[in-house]
């Protein structure tokens, strides 16, 4: 200090460290003169000593009438008094001609030995501070302070080898209370844990260690553990971590910066769990199924391990009275015993299980700190079954914020396993209805030996629309019929049901291919104007397809018409395989273009294979490359039988569970021995019809079954007189030995013949009353070139 020598205390430490702003002193003589002026003084106010030393410090304020702050209520000067210590705030004149507002304290000297004869001895030291740093420093010290003694944030300071250096006020409450027992402790020793973030981290030594050597902080690492003071409960916390340097710029530590999230990460941890459930229970679509997603869902995320028991009339699709705890099944188990699925449960009257379901709330067990948490399964205000949710070893017990989700965990579930139910009962209606339109088994006929497959869907649409049927037809022929009805559920087996019917009843008719899907395909329409007059759900089967064929096993000839169908397979006794080149016609009901018939000889052994489409796109494959697979298996498997086949074929193309219904149906065409039909082609002349008797009894003979003889003269007789008195043209007469005695007669004619009651005045009319009266079965059926009437008679026992 000029003037007098004086030394004032340094700003900063010898380490560097930043103190408060420097202070400025003075001193002042009796009289109120400067006697002494600091260098910080004339940093503070621009003059130096030289300026202002000998002037009076009262000179350096502002006017009094600008001052506000000092002790007398507006004098500056006044405050200047040597008579004790005091302090004020006021505003001092800076040589550069603004006003600097300081902070000040003076404080009187004790007077020394002698004294200045010049006057100039001190008699107060003033000391000045700029209020704004002051003020600066004074809240940058109290908000240390307070991180240091009050701040929730746990500070924590770690050296190499991640080895605790200090750690504030917060931080020693995690540790338990023991700073010293702490220091020098590893990281890994004092919170054990994992790490819950993506972000890739090396273990906390290197962690450490890599954040002091590279200075890139890192943010927001979330961590799950227990802290030392609080060793059984778990933990999680967000920290951040950053390089401290000394005043040289040299690292000494890694900071941690630490937040207890852990009740916000609960809370997102079961936000998704519940969203997880939200997706992904129920989606099975069966009651055990939707118990097991249940337990997937919850296992380990929220407990250790989940039991579901329901009311045994929920399996069986039916809707429970109140479920009890003597009588439950156990349709989930995800603790170890799945063969406990499946089995009967019963709980103990005054068990915490059998409260709940009686209460119809959820229920702990009775320790003070619960672990098991038995909510029941409740539907429409009634218990249907009981989820136990368990946690084992140091898991946290259940509290209030576990209770509630266990509840909607358990809600939800209850909605999923009556939709289950609901679906169930209606999958089985459907399932059941399906089989019992189908074929319950094949018919034994000498025209082929036939075998199938119908593979429902394992899917939640429920059973499909596939049909097969084998007709035996007259002339022991057969129809062969594949169809596919679009949609699932109880309407398209409905809907499958009246096609199958109609085409049964078509068929008897002895329509051709062609005519028969032409007027199948005039009665879907109709159905389909119906449901659109009764709305979306009336059932019926627009967008059906079907494929039907008519063989002859004594011509070995077949006739086929497809409608939107997939052409079937034909195997040729040479180990030939192909697929029939049918002319493509509309899917029933969406149409009204003519479909047209094919006729392909089949020789004797061929192999008919007529499928859906589930049967080739299974797999995931696409029509092309499933029928060229279903080509190879039937090449390389020709030689068995056509029930074999069917079970190759299955194995080689329909996985185990399969998202569309697949049906398979596999003849092997047999034809009739020469023996077995006798032929003859017979002029318009009545003079013939004994003739023909006569050609008819003679065969019989042959045969050896001259017992049919008598009636098989009349019913030829009546028809070939018919022929002659109602047609024109040549009369085909045809016997066929088979399963029974089949008499033809065609002519070129196109009428329809029917049997009626004559009048005892009549002579003639009671032909075709006599045949029907005289055979098993009669009927007429229509070829492009006129009509054949048949009749059956029934073989004698051997």
């Amino acid at each position: 200090m000029e003037g007098l020598p004086f030394t004032p205390p340094a700003g900063a430490d010898e380490a560097g460290r930043p103190g408060p702003p420097p202070a400025a002193f003075a001193l002042l003589a009796a009289d109120g003169a400067l006697v002494g002026w600091s260098r910080e003084a004339e940093t503070l106010l621009g003059y130096t000593a030289a300026q202002v030393l000998g002037r009076r410090a009262a000179d350096l304020l502002v006017p009094p009438h600008t001052g506000r702050h000092g002790p007398d209520g507006g004098r500056s000067d006044r405050w200047l008094r040597l008579d004790g210590t005091r302090s004020a705030v006021v505003d001092a004149r800076h040589r550069g001609g603004h006003t600097v507002r300081v902070a000040v304290t003076l404080r009187p000297l004790a007077p020394g030995p002698g004294g200045d004869p010049a006057g100039r001895t001190p008699t107060a030291v003033l000391m000045a501070v700029e209020l704004e740093g002051l003020r600066w420093w004074e809240t940058r010290q109290a908000m240390l302070q307070g991180l240091v003694t009050q701040s929730p944030v746990t500070l924590t300071i770690y050296g190499p080898g991640a080895r605790l250096l200090w750690a504030n006020a917060s931080s020693v409450r995690e540790l338990g209370g023991d700073l010293a027992a702490s220091l020098g402790r590893s990281m890994n020793e004092l919170f054990p844990g994992d790490v819950l973030t993506t972000q890739h981290l090396v273990p906390a030594e290197d962690f450490v260690q890599q954040i002091l050597d590279t200075g890139e902080p890192v943010i927001d690492v979330r961590f799950r553990g227990r802290a030392p003071a609080d060793p059984r409960r778990e933990r999680v916390w967000s920290s951040s971590y950053f390089r401290l340097l000394d005043g040289r710029g040299e690292p000494v530590g890694v900071c941690e910066q630490s937040i207890d999230v852990t009740d916000h990460y609960r809370a997102q941890q079961r936000l998704a769990l519940l969203a997880e459930a939200g997706a992904r229970i129920g989606a099975s679509l069966d009651p055990s199924g939707t118990a097991a997603e249940l337990a997937k869902t919850a296992v380990p995320r929220y407990a250790d391990a989940v039991l579901v028991d329901v009311a045994a009339e929920v399996l069986a699709g039916e809707e429970p009275g109140p479920a009890t705890a003597g009588d439950l099944v156990r349709v989930a188990d995800s603790d170890g015993e799945p063969s406990r699925v499946g089995e009967r449960v019963a709980y103990a009257a005054g068990t915490p299980q059998a409260e709940s379901l009686a209460g119809r709330r959820a229920t702990a067990n009775a320790e003070a700190a619960p672990t098991r948490l038995y909510v029941p399964l409740i539907v429409r205000g009634t218990p249907w079954g009981l989820v136990t949710f368990v946690r084992r070893g140091d898991a946290e017990p259940f509290d209030d914020g576990d209770r509630a989700v266990a509840e909607e965990l358990a809600s939800r579930t209850a909605v999923c396993v009556d939709n289950a139910r609901r679906y169930r009962r209606e999958h089985t209606a459907a399932f059941m209805l399906q089989r019992s339109l189908l074929p319950r088994s094949l018919p034994e006929l000498s025209a082929v030996e036939a075998a199938s497959r119908y593979l429902p869907a394992d899917s939640h649409l429920g059973a499909g629309g596939d049909w097969f049927d084998v007709i035996p037809l007259s002339g022991a022929r057969v129809g062969l019929v594949v169809g596919d009805v679009v949609g699932h559920g109880l309407g398209a087996a409905a809907a499958m049901g009246r096609l199958r019917a109609m085409v049964r009843t078509l068929a008897e008719l002895d329509l051709a291919p062609d005519e028969l899907l032409a007027r199948l395909n005039d009665q879907v329409g109709k159905e389909a104007s119906d449901q659109n007059a009764r709305g979306p759900d009336g059932g019926g089967a627009v967008g059906a397809t079907c494929v039907y064929g008519i063989y002859d096993p004594a011509s070995r000839t077949s006739t086929w018409a497809a409608a939107g169908h997939l052409a079937p397979a034909v195997v040729r006794p040479d180990g030939g395989v192909g697929f029939l080149r049918l002319p493509p016609g509309p899917p029933l009901g969406v149409g009204r273009l003519p479909y047209e018939g094919t006729e392909v000889e089949l020789a004797a052994g061929s192999l008919v294979v007529l499928f859906t489409d589930g049967l080739v796109t299974a797999r995931g494959r696409g029509v092309d490359e499933g029928s060229a697979r279903l080509a190879a298996v039937l090449g390389e498997r020709r030689g068995s039988s056509p029930d074999l086949l069917c079970a190759q074929v299955v194995a080689e193309l329909v996985p185990d569970r399969v998202r569309d219904d697949a049906t398979l149906l596999v003849v092997r065409t047999r034809a009739l021995d020469a023996r077995q039909v006798a032929a003859w082609e017979l002029p318009p002349d009545p003079a013939l019809v004994a003739r023909a008797r006569a050609m008819a009894a003679e065969q019989l003979g042959r045969w050896g079954l001259d017992d049919l003889a008598f009636t098989t003269e009349l019913v030829v007789s009546e028809l070939v007189t018919n022929a002659i008195r109602h047609a024109s043209g040549p009369i085909g007469l045809r016997l066929i030995r088979d399963r029974s005695l089949i008499c033809e007669v065609s002519d070129a004619q196109h009428t329809s013949p029917h049997a009626r009651y004559a009048g005892n005045d009549e002579e003639g009319g009671r032909g075709l009353f006599m045949v029907a009266q005289l055979t098993d079965h009669w009927g007429t059926r229509y070829m492009p070139a006129g009509k054949t009437i048949w009749a059956e008679q029934a073989l004698p026992p051997p």
